[in-house]
């Protein structure tokens, strides 16, 4: 038995997880009478009812838009998004842990910005002596957080699994219906929701391409550490010095570009701030166009547009480096021609700037003067 005192405590701070509402547990509809018919009518108002839950989608479907008992019963929502890099970068200053700003970028495209990953990186070590130790000796703590993630946070995981799988192969992105086709989940309203929970969750985004509709809209992975996944774990022997071995392969290399491009997604504010426009209304989208040389189209693909409210479209190029990146004639030539798809194909009368991201600067020569603007991964830290 406890006291009056320790009860009025106790109804103060209830906490409730997802993992509690079990198929038959009946335990949504007793919190919903428990809620209208008890803690409204206390007259001390003294009850806060704290829900949380890791799945975006379970609070979305079962409180923020409850349609029960708990209709429009939410005083206030708190959305816990990644660390950002800077974030990332204090986390680690916290714990003592010393590594470079490029050292830190390059551990947010393995693991994005989860702080409980992040909390398990050890001082004193390099940062490819803690990538061994996280996912390739013997029981390391992140060898098998990929099944338990997608288990943990979905009931039957199996059709999440498959589409992050097709999308990981498509950087670009995928429609609904190529979605469908690729994995064998039938093109209905099922395949809508889990399309939504992925996104809510924070795996996947959907976006319009630039100059096209909604039923145009793709959906592209975002995920880091799933991207990490399936490019060096799920076929890995676990040689124990992996990573340490891997440095500069074309397999590294290859991987970093794309998951560099990912980082910078999840930095628009810092590279609009960077650029001088963070109080400029934006749409940031991709687009892309097939070659029809009769209608003067060579074919473009464009991984970031930020398109501007005052007239000017940013043309972004995201370029991960380990060094100064060197623009050559190709890189303008190639820029050169998506600027004219992108006038062809859109008939857009706005400003294009050529935009180029990279993570330390460019090498200043003939051909660099071309572009427009330049950010480097400091800036993405701001």
């Amino acid at each position: 038995m406890i006291g009056r005192k320790e009860e009025k405590e106790y109804l103060k701070n209830i906490m409730y997880e997802e993992w509690m509402n079990t198929r038959n547990s009946g335990l949504v509809s007793a919190l919903e009478s428990f809620w209208n018919g008890f803690a409204t009518a206390r007259k001390e108002k003294d009850i806060i009812l704290i829900v949380c839950a890791s799945a975006t989608y379970w609070m979305m479907n079962n409180i923020v838009n409850a349609k029960g008992g708990l209709h429009n019963r939410l005083t206030g929502q708190i959305h816990l998004k990644p660390f950002t890099l800077n974030e990332c970068e204090e986390f680690l200053n916290e714990r003592k842990i010393k590594f470079t700003r490029h050292q830190i970028l390059q551990s947010y495209m393995i693991l994005g910005g989860v702080p409980y990953y992040w909390s398990l990186l050890k001082k004193g070590k390099s940062l490819a002596q803690n990538v061994d130790d996280l996912f390739f000796v013997d029981n390391a703590p992140l060898k098998n957080e990929y099944d338990n993630l997608y288990k943990a946070l979905f009931n039957k995981p199996n059709h999440y699994i498959k589409i992050v799988r097709v999308l990981s192969n498509d950087n670009k992105g995928l429609t609904r219906d190529e979605i469908s086709k690729k994995t064998g989940i039938s093109s209905s309203g099922r395949l809508t929701q889990k399309l939504k929970e992925l996104e809510d969750c924070g795996f996947i985004r959907k976006y319009i391409p630039f100059g096209f509709k909604e039923k145009n809209s793709l959906y592209q992975l975002m995920d880091n550490f799933t991207l990490f996944y399936y490019q060096f774990i799920e076929n890995n022997t676990y040689d124990e010095n992996f990573w340490k071995n891997q440095i500069n392969t074309p397999k590294i290399n290859a991987w970093s570009g794309i998951a560099f491009e990912k980082v910078c997604l999840e930095h628009i504010p810092q590279i609009k701030k960077a650029l001088g426009i963070s109080g400029v209304q934006t749409t940031v989208n991709s687009w892309q166009c097939k070659s029809d040389l009769d209608s003067g189209l060579f074919g473009s693909q464009i991984d970031l547009l930020i398109v501007r409210r005052d007239q000017v479209i940013n043309l972004c190029e995201m370029k991960y480096s380990e060094n100064n990146y060197i623009v050559n004639q190709g890189f303008v030539k190639d820029q050169k021609r998506k600027i004219s798809d992108l006038i062809t194909k859109t008939k857009t009368k706005y400003a294009i700037h050529s935009t180029l991201i990279t993570t330390y600067g460019v090498e200043d020569n003939a051909y660099s003067d071309e572009l427009q603007a330049i950010i480097t991964s400091e800036d993405l830290f701001a």
